[in-house]
């Protein structure tokens, strides 16, 4: 197998989080080696069974689930699962013959590049959060490479020799739409500013409770919202809207380069994967970070850019106090937006995923 013709495996879902990264990685590796034969290995009823697909790209599911802290069926079934999860795992590599496997975290992960390491495919994994998740801590021994985000990510995993500082990669269509274009594929006002809010691909109830509590005050002062609820959540929502009037509301969206460029400002969540994006496309965000986020990494990530002049922060807690303050108070200063637009840019990191992408083909023989 040439350098030019790798067959690359990759692992990572459960979250848009862990699955993107993946996705970006892909791409850069394609615009390398345009010959490279890929397989994404996921989880049934996950958004990576959705999207991977879509994006044109070979899938098949094993049958994993995480570990639950409380007592449930699926955690007496873990045992099970781990063991089916290695045998498949097991023969998708056989037939596959990867080069490299990569991972870019997320449960799903553990028996595909464990299994792979036995096989001895080299494994390449990819941190996105300041706190390494489970998986990426108990891989990294194993792995010929693991790449992160985050400096002090190194402190949590078992070898520091094979750690890189990269940044997250994301997609290369962040930033390349117009703000006519974003507004016009919501079917928005351009006469109206708009405000996009998330709470990552899982969605976020204490900030779509803070946004019910304000809808009139911002239909009263034209403000637009692009709103992306949650699959959970999407429904309560829904029906506490009733006519969408100057919104456009939904449970998930595949088009994020849409969103980010009608948008003004942005309120999300502080994962890993959103703090990449809003630094390449450069836009002003309120951040409400995950309070039950491992080792608080939300409030660190959320924090490389509050000391930057990039964002605001406010605590989970006090979302439904301060979100107006703090939103209207932004909306009604376009100098502060232009600066954390300005100071956003500066740390983001576009070139993450060509970065990845060259150190993961150094591996291929």
């Amino acid at each position: 197998m040439s350098k030019q013709q790798p067959k690359i495996l990759l692992a990572g879902g459960g979250t848009g989080g862990h699955l993107y990264p993946a996705l970006a990685i892909a791409d850069e590796i394609k615009k390398l080696a345009p010959s490279a034969e890929f397989l994404f290995v996921g989880t049934k009823g996950k958004i990576e069974a959705r999207v991977v697909p879509q994006r044109g790209y070979p899938f098949r599911t094993i049958w994993v689930s995480g570990f639950h802290r409380r007592l449930t069926i699926s955690n007496l079934l873990f045992p099970v699962k781990v063991v089916v999860a290695l045998v498949q795992s097991f023969f998708l590599i056989r037939k596959f013959r990867p080069n490299i496997a990569v991972g870019t975290g997320g449960y799903v992960c553990g028996p595909v590049l464990w299994m792979a390491s036995l096989l001895g495919v080299p494994v390449v994994l990819h941190e996105s959060n300041s706190y390494p998740g489970v998986t990426t801590r108990m891989l990294s021994g194993k792995a010929a490479k693991v790449m992160t985000a985050f400096e002090q990510s190194k402190q949590w995993l078992k070898r520091e020799d094979n750690v890189e500082l990269v940044g997250t990669p994301t997609r290369e269509i962040l930033g390349m739409v117009s703000k006519e274009a974003g507004l016009e594929f919501f079917r928005l006002d351009a006469t109206k500013k708009a405000v996009f809010v998330f709470g990552g691909s899982l969605g976020a109830a204490s900030i779509n409770n803070a946004v019910l509590s304000m809808l009139d005050e911002l239909r009263a002062h034209s403000i637009q919202l692009i709103w992306q609820t949650g699959q959970s959540d999407y429904m309560r929502v829904r029906d506490a809207v009733g006519n969408p009037e100057g919104a456009w509301l939904g449970a998930f969206i595949d088009n994020m380069e849409h969103a980010y460029a009608a948008a003004e400002i942005v309120v999300s969540r502080a994962g890993a994967l959103t703090i990449a994006e809003l630094t390449r496309v450069g836009k002003p965000a309120i951040l409400v970070p995950y309070p039950h986020a491992a080792a608080d990494h939300q409030t660190v990530n959320a924090r490389s850019l509050v000391d930057a002049g990039a964002a605001v922060m406010i605590k989970d807690s006090e979302v439904a106090s301060m979100l107006k303050v703090e939103l209207f108070g932004l909306l009604n200063d376009s100098k502060r937006q232009s600066d954390m637009a300005q100071s956003s840019k500066r740390l983001g990191k576009p070139d993450a995923g060509n970065v990845i992408a060259k150190k993961v083909l150094d591996f291929v023989q």
